[in-house]
């Protein structure tokens, strides 16, 4: 149950606890967790909305000549960190961040993902989100720097002593809980040192919330164990990469929508517009939920990782999953995202895209109930079968010709994010591989 706190609530709150430290904390746009730190004297002020800082040393948010910003906290959000010392506690709280006129930044991300939902409240709709956050454990080096190593060969579903992680997930798990998350599950994936923890199904702020604070739980809990945890994509050649799948409903005065019994899939009209919309601007989603050059490498056929835009109630290789459990349970699986996407942005353009397919009654193409990647080329094309782009490049691409995707986003961070990624590529191409030095060097 979600707490709701008045100013009063939190200043008593780090009063009793012997707060002494607390963090305000904000997402830029690429997803990295920011924070400025204020001690307990300080705490009314920052209620009050007066704590500023310089917006223009965060990448992507604005020109030096427009840099004062404002950290508006979100007191819902208040949560201590139980990692800390027991006296001199260090709390957070997330906020959202505003321009000195008292008006939204537009390129805050928590801004966009709740434009996205407001949206949807004026559908009559609550967006509801479980994501599957997979990771990898690795060793790091005598000094403390991260590698790709791993002892363990534990595989999918392995236990100790063969999953030489176990430990540490199930401290990540303790941790989790007593920060109020619900954890579902937790168990070793499909590649060695690679681990998944599952947190219940939330409203989509919340889900958004929860996934930056995850991160940030997961890897402060590695580095006890003296281990690094990576979000990255894909950090080894020859093993599957880390997915970030994310199950979606809608739901209507607490009654899940997509749900259909009369349906031979379970599902409702809205249900296959929701996908229809996914469906239609999945392409230029894409720069938003795999935002790296790495992301690319997990996306290939052969790893387990959907490339192809289909979907099916009956197997795994298409792009969108309808799993098994019906009724309120019902919901839609997108398979392709990873943990490296910010959260904020990843959600609310899958919610808009949903959006766009009920409000204009777009319906999917028939399910693909079979093996896609066992498929011929003629076959897919035949059947009308698109692939996601290939590169960050390709993504890029067509996030700009999707305009309903850009405007999601805003004209600021479609901008900023493009930019961005067109430097991070262009870098990327410039860079000389081990792999060319060791296929070209003697032969040319």
């Amino acid at each position: 149950m979600k707490q709701h706190y008045t100013k009063q609530d939190i200043i008593s709150l780090v009063q009793d606890e012997d707060v002494e430290f607390i963090r305000l904390q904000f997402t830029d746009l690429f997803g990295s967790l920011k924070n400025m730190a204020i001690t307990a004297s300080q705490l009314e002020k920052a209620l009050d909305n007066k704590c500023m800082f310089d917006g223009s040393s965060i990448e992507g948010f604005v020109r030096i000549e427009e840099s004062d910003m404002y950290l508006h906290p979100d007191l819902d959000t208040l949560a201590i960190f139980p990692w800390r010392p027991q006296q001199g506690k260090v709390a957070r709280l997330i906020c959202d961040v505003y321009r000195p006129n008292g008006e939204p930044f537009e390129g805050d991300p928590r801004y966009i993902l709740k434009r996205a939902i407001k949206e949807a409240a004026l559908l009559g709709y609550t967006f509801e989100v479980g994501p599957e956050c997979e990771f990898f454990l690795f060793h790091t080096d005598e000094n403390g720097l991260p590698t790709t190593l791993t002892h363990e060969k534990a595989g999918y579903f392995d236990l100790g002593p063969l999953d030489l992680g176990e430990n540490a997930r199930r401290d990540m798990v303790l941790t989790l809980e007593e920060m109020g998350f619900v954890i579902e599950s937790s168990h070793h994936e499909e590649a060695p040192a690679q681990h998944e923890i599952d947190f219940r199904y939330d409203e989509a702020l919340a889900t958004a919330d929860n996934i930056m604070t995850f991160k940030l739980a997961v890897k402060t809990i590695a580095k006890r164990h003296g281990l690094h945890a990576t979000f990255m994509p894909k950090p080894r050649f020859g093993e599957n990469g880390s997915g970030m799948h994310i199950n979606m409903s809608l739901s209507r005065e607490g009654k899940n929508i997509f749900a259909d019994p009369s349906d031979k899939n379970g599902l409702s009209k809205e249900a296959y517009y929701f996908i229809g919309g996914i469906m239609k601007h999945m392409k230029g989603m894409t720069a938003i939920t795999n935002p790296l050059v790495n992301s690319y490498k997990r996306l290939v056929p052969g790893y387990e990782a959907p490339v192809y835009i289909a979907w099916s109630a009956t197997n795994r290789s298409p792009l969108i999953r309808i799993p098994s459990t019906k009724g309120e349970g019902t919901r839609i699986e997108l398979r392709c995202p990873d943990s490296s996407a910010n959260p904020y942005l990843a959600l609310a353009v899958c919610l808009r895209a949903g959006l766009d397919g009920i409000v204009n009654e777009i319906l999917p193409p028939e399910s693909v109930d079979c093996n896609i990647f066992a498929l011929t080329q003629e076959e897919k094309r035949r059947r009308g079968i698109e692939a996601i782009p290939g590169t960050l490049q390709e993504a890029v691409y067509e996030l700009e010709k999707d305009g309903f995707i850009q405007e999601v986003l805003g004209e600021h961070v479609s901008a900023k994010y493009m930019e961005a990624k067109k430097a991070e590529w262009a870098d990327y191409r410039a860079q000389v591989s081990q792999w060319e030095i060791n296929r070209y060097l003697n032969q040319f």
